[in-house]
């Protein structure tokens, strides 16, 4: 079996000390891991044309996100269901109770496109739901194997590496970097590649950084392919004992610069609690480690399309009301 690795020595921190702190951690009762109430959310319209000229992306809660660019749909990370498990009736279930969206009404996409082959990313269901929207899913080497289990017949996945650059109806896509791992299962562990994306057309740039600790990836993609008009960075279910494998809130607004980022779009939380943090604490964080170092932020409510183009992101703080 194919084992893949990190460009350095990564660790997720699984030392008998670490996971006897993880077990007192939790059970701690005073941290609010889950809002008090549901969470806002607008329903999100499809149109039926999307304009050349402009750029959109709405997100749907962790790290799924729908990117509409000069013309095109594509939809990342699609975790769309109930729970990030194995067992539909086992592990943590979703703040709400409603999506956006719902998978079987999404529009037509040109293309969906994976980071790796977690629960939290993957989502089986979801994949069932969508496949027929869509004749294109690009995805790192051997998640194949997984979308072809599910029905999506073979010869509509590309599989890619690091390094991997294509272009896909007008756009160019590399395949770049991240510091994680993979796996489903006891025995394939790093049995299938994680990365990260990098998304390019004639008037706008994105980087997504799928799971990610933080490292000097990020730095070599910004030299390479930056500057990027948006970022969508994992700023969320960390912590200090795993934080190789998942960056730290300072450290998302740390690579958002490494890369060569204009604005920030913090994602990976707002839908499911995978850490011992506040469920609120990855806006809380990025945003104050955002206006240190000057960069900006955009945070909507989940469903809610930003225009990449727009002149002002405004400075929403929808998470604190939601605590209150």
């Amino acid at each position: 079996m194919t084992k893949y690795e990190n460009q350095i020595p990564t660790t997720a921190g699984m030392s008998i000390k670490s996971l006897t702190s993880m077990l007192r951690d939790s059970m701690r009762r005073q941290v609010e891991r889950r809002p008090l109430n549901n969470i806002p959310m607008e329903n999100y319209q499809a149109t039926s044309t999307i304009d050349v000229s402009d750029s959109q992306v709405t997100w749907f809660g962790h790290s799924a996100f729908l990117l509409e660019m000069e013309g095109h749909r594509l939809l990342f990370d699609p975790m769309l269901g109930d729970r990030p498990s194995p067992v539909s009736w086992a592990g943590t279930k979703r703040f709400s109770n409603k999506l956006p969206m719902q998978p079987e009404d999404f529009p037509t996409l040109d293309a969906i496109v994976i980071s790796h082959d977690h629960y939290d990313h993957l989502d089986a269901s979801s994949i069932r739901k969508l496949k027929s929207k869509t004749n294109r899913f690009i995805v790192p080497l051997g998640v194949r194997k997984r979308l072809v289990k599910w029905g999506v017949p073979a010869d509509q996945i590309t599989e890619h590496q690091w390094g991997d650059e294509f272009s896909f109806k007008g756009l160019t896509f590399a395949c770049t970097p991240a510091r994680h791992f993979s796996g489903r299962g006891l025995f394939d562990r790093n049995s299938t590649l994680w990365c990260s994306w990098v998304i390019a057309g004639e008037h706008t740039k994105v980087f997504f950084s799928g799971d990610s600790g933080y490292g000097p990836h990020f730095k070599e993609i910004g030299s390479k392919y930056g500057p990027f008009d948006l970022t969508l960075m994992e700023c969320g279910q960390y912590d200090e004992r795993w934080s190789n494998i998942h960056m730290l809130p300072e450290e998302t607004v740390q690579a958002h610069l490494d890369v060569g980022g204009n604005v920030l779009f913090p994602i990976h939380w707002g839908a499911f609690t995978l850490a011992y943090h506040a469920w609120n604490d990855p806006a809380e964080r990025v945003t104050r480690a955002a206006r240190t170092l000057n960069v900006s932020v955009v945070i909507p409510v989940i469903g809610e399309t930003v225009m990449l183009n727009g002149e002002s992101y405004g400075n929403q703080t929808w998470w604190r009301r939601n605590h209150e």
